[in-house]
C-alpha cells in the first residue's frame, strides 16, 4: 500500500472508529475545552483543532502532577512523534528528536527550536537547550511537528515551546518537595500573584542525585521569573529571566554491551580514570513588547540578552593529546547571546472570511570564546593542564518572515516564507609550529516556504494538509572539530528537507479527541556523526535520506471519574544514498562503507505511551497506570548493534486537599513496575562501542507541596 493510501486509511479509519466506539460520558460533566495554541502561526492563537498542522499541547497540571518536574522526558512522551530519552546523565542533557530529527545530538537539543515564554533556547546555530526550563511553574508545553516548523527558521523537526503560568489573582506562596531513589532530592519555592496592572510568577529549584550509575551525581540550582505589566487595554510588557547553575556533574560515559551485561550500574573505565565531568552555568533576560494600535494593526517586539558558560572534562586519553594539532581534552566555554525579533499583525477580511497576516524580522548573534587544554599535568588526569586551542567565534543570523491565514466556512488556507541568511566566522588564536592559522568563515543562506490546508468537512472533524521545505545548518558544536585535524570544520554543509504531512483531527464524542497524521520527509547533505570517542564528535554530510510515518493519538473520559490517553508512532528513517564512515578511534579519514537502506541511527522504528487514570474530586484522589513502549533503536549507521526494544509500566497517586487559604498536595511514583533492565538511550556511532546507557531498574519517588493564598 502506498504512502498516500495509507494516509487516508489510518487517518480516517482512526476517527470514525472512535466515533463509533466511544462511550458517551455521565451527564452533568463539564466538556473539555479545545486546547489554544500559538506555535503554528507565531503572535495569533487560535484553536489546535483547526490548524493545519501537528500539534499537541501538554497542560502545566500534567507536566507537575506525580511528576519529578526535572526533566521535560516526564511528559514528552505524551505527545506523537517525539522520543525524549532521559540518558541518566545530567552532564550530556537528554535526547530528544522529533519525526527523528535531533537523534543524532551528542550535546544539547539539535534539530529543533526551543522556546520559554517567547524567548529563543536555540542559538542562532540551531543549538538549543532546555536546563533553564522551569516545569514548576509552567502552564503549558506546545511541541509542533513537521513542515510548519520551517517557519522558525534553522530547523528541521519541530518546535517546543513551554510557556509560564500567569499569577494568580491576589498572592499565592508554594513551597514544595520531592525525594526518591538514587539519593533524588528537589526543593522548590514559588511566588505568584496579580496586583492592578502587575501579573508576576517566580520560582527558585535545588535539584540534586547521587545518580542510578557510578559517577552520574549531579546538581542544579534554577531560577525562573517572568513579571508583566498592563498598563492600558492595547499594552502589554512581560520581563522573563533566568538563571541555572550545574556545578560539576559527573559524566559516567556509555558503556559497552559486555559491561551493560555484567553491571549496568557501572561507569565507564575512562569516566573514572579522568573524572569526567562538566559544568554548566547560564543567565538571560529578555522582554516583549505588544501593543495593539487599533482593531486591525498590532505590534510585537521581542529582545533578550544571555550569557552560558560551559567546562567538561573529556576523556581523550594522552597519547592522542602530544600530538601538536590537538585541542586537548578539557573544553572551556564562554558564550554571549543577543537578539530581536519585531512583528508586524494585522486582522481584516477577506472574501467573507477572517484574514490575519503576520511579517517580521529577527536577528540573533552568539558569540563565542572556545579554549581547549590538556586533561593532565605530568601523571595526573582529569586536571586541567596545558592551553592547546583558543579562538574567538561568532555567528549570526538574520532573518525576514511573513504569514497569512484566512478562515473559511469549509475551508481555512496558512501560507508562509521565510528567507535565512546565517554566517560562522572563527578567528584562530592559537598559533604555534605544527599548528597554523585556522580562521575562517561560511555563509549559509535559505528560503523556507510551508503552505497549509484545513477542510472542515464537520464541526467536529477537520482533514488538513500541508507541505514545506526546511533546513539545518552544523552547530559549532558539530563544525567544532576537523575529522583528523584542528580547527573549524567548514566543509560541512546545511541539511536540507522537503516534508509534507495529511492528517485527521475529530471529535467523535463529547471529551473524546482523536489526532492522526502521516508524513514523509526526504532531506538532502543529512549532517550525521563520523567519529564519536571520549566525549568528543566529527561530523560529516551523509548524502540522502528518508522519513517517513505514521502518528495517532486518542484522549477521552469513559465513565465517571476514569480516563484514557494514548498515542502511537511509527517512523522509518533510512538512508538513501551509500556513503563512508569511520570505525574506531582515532579515525583520519572515512573508510567504512554504509548501505543504503539502513536505519538512521538514534531513532526507533516504533514508540508508543498510554495510561488510564481515575479521579476522584471528592476524596481529591488521581492514580494512573503508565505504559511506555520504545522500539528497538540501531547505534551506528552500519547498524552492527540495536539497544532492545522495552516496554516499561509505571504508577502514580495523588492527592489533594484544601483547607481554607491552604493546599495541599501530596504524591507517590513508582516507575518500571516489573523491575525490568534496560537501555535507555544509545550514543551513536561510539567509536569504542560503548554505545549503551542503561535506564534504572524499579524506582521511586515522594513528593508534597503546600500552597498559601492571600
Amino acid at each position: 500500500m502506498k504512502l498516500r493510501q495509507l494516509a487516508c486509511v489510518a487517518a480516517g479509519g482512526a476517527a470514525f472508529a472512535a466515533a463509533a466506539q466511544a462511550p458517551q460520558p455521565i451527564a452533568g460533566d463539564e466538556p473539555t475545552l479545545r486546547p489554544v495554541v500559538v506555535t503554528p502561526t507565531p503572535g495569533v492563537a487560535q484553536d489546535a483543532f483547526d490548524t493545519p498542522a501537528s500539534v499537541d499541547v501538554v497542560p502545566g497540571a500534567t507536566v507537575r502532577n506525580g511528576q519529578l518536574q526535572v526533566n521535560l522526558s516526564e511528559s514528552l512522551a505524551r505527545v506523537p512523534g517525539v522520543v525524549a530519552l532521559n540518558r541518566q546523565n545530567y552532564a550530556q542533557d537528554l535526547q530528544i528528536s522529533v519525526r527523528g530529527y535531533g537523534a543524532r545530538s551528542t550535546f544539547g537539543v539539535r534539530g529543533l527550536r526551543l522556546f520559554s515564554d517567547g524567548i529563543p533556547a536555540t542559538a542562532p546555530d540551531g543549538q538549543g537547550q532546555i536546563s533553564h526550563f522551569d516545569l514548576a511553574t509552567a502552564d503549558r508545553i506546545e511541541v509542533l511537528r513537521g513542515p510548519f516548523s520551517s517557519l522558525y527558521g534553522n530547523s528541521s523537526g519541530g518546535v517546543i515551546s513551554l510557556f509560564t503560568a500567569d499569577g494568580l489573582p491576589g498572592r499565592q506562596l508554594e513551597a514544595a518537595t520531592a525525594f526518591g531513589s538514587d539519593g533524588i532530592r528537589r526543593h522548590t519555592a514559588r511566588f505568584a500573584g496579580e496586583e492592578g496592572a502587575w501579573n508576576w510568577n517566580v520560582s527558585a529549584t535545588h535539584f540534586e542525585t547521587d545518580g542510578y550509575r557510578d559517577h552520574s551525581a549531579a546538581q542544579r540550582r534554577g531560577f525562573n521569573g517572568k513579571l508583566r505589566w498592563k498598563p492600558d487595554a492595547d499594552t502589554r510588557v512581560t520581563f522573563v529571566a533566568n538563571a541555572v547553575d550545574m556545578p560539576d556533574v559527573q559524566d559516567p560515559l556509555g558503556l559497552t554491551r559486555s559491561e551493560f551485561e555484567a553491571n549496568p550500574r557501572q561507569a565507564s573505565p575512562a569516566a573514572l580514570q579522568f573524572n569526567t565531568r562538566k559544568s554548566v552555568d547560564q543567565a538571560q533576560a529578555g522582554v516583549i513588547v505588544e501593543h495593539a494600535f487599533n482593531p486591525v494593526h498590532a505590534a510585537k517586539l521581542t529582545a533578550w540578552r544571555g550569557r552560558r558558560g560551559t567546562e567538561q572534562f573529556q576523556s581523550i586519553p594522552t597519547g592522542t593529546q602530544l600530538a601538536a594539532g590537538s585541542p586537548g581534552g578539557v573544553i572551556a566555554l564562554d558564550r554571549d547571546y543577543q537578539g530581536i525579533d519585531a512583528q508586524w499583525i494585522a486582522r481584516t477580511r477577506v472574501a467573507g472570511g477572517p484574514l490575519t497576516f503576520t511579517a517580521g524580522v529577527m536577528a540573533d548573534e552568539l558569540e563565542e570564546n572556545r579554549r581547549g587544554y590538556r586533561n593532565f599535568i605530568g601523571s595526573t588526569l582529569g586536571v586541567q593542564g596545558e592551553l592547546r586551542r583558543d579562538e574567538d567565534n561568532r555567528v549570526r543570523s538574520f532573518d525576514q518572515y511573513a504569514q497569512a491565514q484566512w478562515s473559511g466556512e469549509r475551508v481555512s488556507l496558512t501560507a508562509g516564507l521565510r528567507h535565512s541568511v546565517v554566517r560562522f566566522e572563527s578567528r584562530d588564536r592559537f598559533i604555534v609550529p605544527g599548528n597554523g592559522d585556522d580562521s575562517g568563515s561560511v555563509r549559509y543562506e535559505a528560503t523556507t516556504p510551508v503552505l497549509g490546508a484545513v477542510w472542515h468537512v464537520h464541526e467536529r472533524l477537520n482533514v488538513y494538509a500541508a507541505a514545506g521545505k526546511g533546513f539545518e545548518t552544523p552547530t559549532f558544536n558539530e563544525a567544532g572539530y576537523r575529522p583528523g585535524g584542528p580547527g573549524l570544520n567548514f566543509a560541512l554543509q546545511p541539511a536540507e528537507s522537503r516534508q509534507w504531512e495529511l492528517g485527521v483531527k475529530a471529535e467523535p464524542a463529547r471529551d473524546w479527541r482523536v489526532n492522526a497524521a502521516v508524513f514523509q520527509a526526504r532531506t538532502s547533505n543529512e549532517i550525521a556523526v563520523l567519529s564519536n570517542s571520549g566525549g568528543r564528535s566529527t561530523f560529516q554530510n551523509a548524502g540522502r535520506t528518508r522519513r517517513r510515518g505514521l502518528e495517532a493519538a486518542l484522549t477521552g473520559r469513559w465513565s465517571e471519574g476514569w480516563s484514557t490517553h494514548a498515542v502511537l508512532t511509527y517512523l522509518d528513517a533510512t538512508y538513501s544514498d551509500p556513503f563512508l564512515t569511520c570505525v574506531g578511534a582515532p579515525c583520519l579519514a572515512a573508510s567504512v562503507p554504509v548501505a543504503a537502506g539502513n536505519r538512521i541511527p538514534g531513532i526507533p522504528r516504533l514508540t508508543a505511551y498510554a495510561e488510564v487514570a481515575y479521579r476522584h474530586r471528592p476524596w481529591g484522589l488521581e492514580a494512573a497506570l503508565e505504559a511506555r513502549h520504545t522500539g528497538r533503536i540501531a547505534v551506528d549507521d552500519r547498524n552492527t548493534d540495536f539497544a532492545p526494544a522495552a516496554t516499561v509500566f509505571n504508577l502514580r497517586v495523588a492527592l489533594s486537599q484544601v483547607h481554607g487559604r491552604w493546599t495541599f498536595r501530596e504524591f507517590l511514583r513508582v516507575d518500571n513496575l516489573a523491575d525490568r533492565a534496560y537501555i535507555g538511550s544509545v550514543i551513536v556511532n561510539e567509536g569504542n562501542r560503548r554505545f549503551f546507557e542503561p535506564a534504572p531498574g524499579r524506582t521511586w519517588l515522594l513528593g508534597a507541596s503546600a500552597a498559601y493564598a492571600f
